[in-house]
This record gives structure tokens, C-alpha cells and sequence, in this order.
């Protein structure tokens, strides 16, 4: 039997990829309890808060904090870190995406760069700290196309493909994306870690 972790997320989409990407894991949602304000500088220092707010609710287990977003070039790395929030605290996916194309209205297609990031930090049940850093570079096209993912996967189309991420589907997500690679990283340093469960 796999590791059993505890999720701080209430994010349903990377709960079910993170669970694709560990098929030897156990993960489990974080309980009923209100996460807190996500006021970190970078997404390693909100993922490693997630773990930590976890492992107070649930001491003596390993736990996980994810977070991620994009960062578009033209727009000096924004959405970044409020990519979740970027139309507003309560805003859908679709919000955040028809203003991240309304900002855009004016870039050419060489302005367009961008790229996913994704940091995932692991405490074991003694406190250590694993971390496992994943990008995906890309650009941002001028529509949304494609109805798998979530997120900006309609509108980040991946370098060398023609199709959104959305368009491309959640195999080849699980195969190629930010979180595919920071789980590969982050992996390799669990691997060596003491506790198995």
C-alpha cells in the first residue's frame, strides 16, 4: 500500500489529477475546515503554508499544498499567484479567462508567451519538507477552444502543439503539464524520504 496524504485544497480539478499523477498514494481531501488567506509572495511559499495548515489539522500525517497559476509575459508575469482570482475572489474559470483575453486584446502573437508553473510541497508525518517545482511553457491564443481541464487550459496552448491544452485533453495533461512535472520532481525526493506508510 502507497502513502496516505491529506490535500489542503478545495480544488476538486487538482485534487483529481494529483490522484492520477500518484496512483500509489492514498489522497485525501483536507476535512471541513475553512482553508486560510493565501498571503504568500510566490507559489512555493503558499504551497508550503497549505502543507502546514494541514498538518496542524491533521498531525502525524504526510500532507500536501499545491500551489499554481500563469504568468503571461505581456502582462510582467500577472496572473501569477492570484491566477485563481484574477476577475475577483469569487470568480469562475470562465471570468478569469475572459479577462485575461480582454487584457490581451492589444498583444501580437510574439507578446503572447506564457507559462504555467506549479509548486507542490510534501511534509512527512516528522515534519520534513519535499517540494517538486513543474512548468510548462507556451502561449496564450486569442479564443478558448477545447472543453477538457480546467483552469486556462482553453486558452494556453503548450509550445511545439497547435491545440489548447483543453483541446489536447486531460491524457496528454496528465502526461505533459506543470503538475505532471512538478509530481516527477517532487517524486524522486519522496522516494528517498523515511516513513513509509
Amino acid at each position: 500500500m502507497g502513502r496516505i496524504a491529506v490535500f489542503a485544497s478545495r480544488n476538486e480539478g487538482k485534487l483529481r489529477e494529483l490522484r492520477a499523477l500518484l496512483p500509489d498514494w492514498e489522497i485525501e481531501p483536507l476535512g471541513d475546515v475553512e482553508m486560510p488567506e493565501e498571503t504568500g509572495a510566490t507559489f512555493y511559499e503558499n504551497a508550503a503554508a497549505k502543507a502546514r495548515f494541514a498538518q496542524s489539522v491533521e498531525p502525524g500525517r504526510w500532507t500536501i499544498g499545491e500551489d499554481s497559476g500563469l504568468e503571461v509575459d505581456w502582462l510582467g508575469g500577472v496572473p501569477g499567484i492570484r491566477s485563481a482570482r484574477y476577475a475577483g475572489e469569487d470568480a469562475n474559470d470562465e471570468q478569469n479567462v475572459a479577462k485575461l483575453l480582454e487584457a490581451l486584446a492589444g498583444a501580437g502573437r510574439e507578446d503572447r508567451g506564457a507559462r504555467y508553473v506549479s509548486e507542490l510541497v510534501v511534509l512527512t508525518p516528522e515534519g520534513r519538507e519535499l517540494r517538486g517545482t513543474g512548468t510548462l511553457e507556451g502561449e496564450i491564443a486569442t479564443e478558448s477552444k477545447g472543453s477538457e481541464g480546467f483552469g486556462y487550459d482553453p486558452v494556453f496552448v503548450p509550445t511545439g502543439e497547435s491545440r489548447t491544452v483543453a483541446e489536447l485533453g486531460n491524457e496528454w495533461k496528465r502526461a505533459h503539464s506543470h503538475r505532471a512535472a512538478a509530481t516527477r520532481t517532487l517524486a524522486a525526493g519522496v522516494g528517498e524520504a523515511p516513513g513509509e506508510m
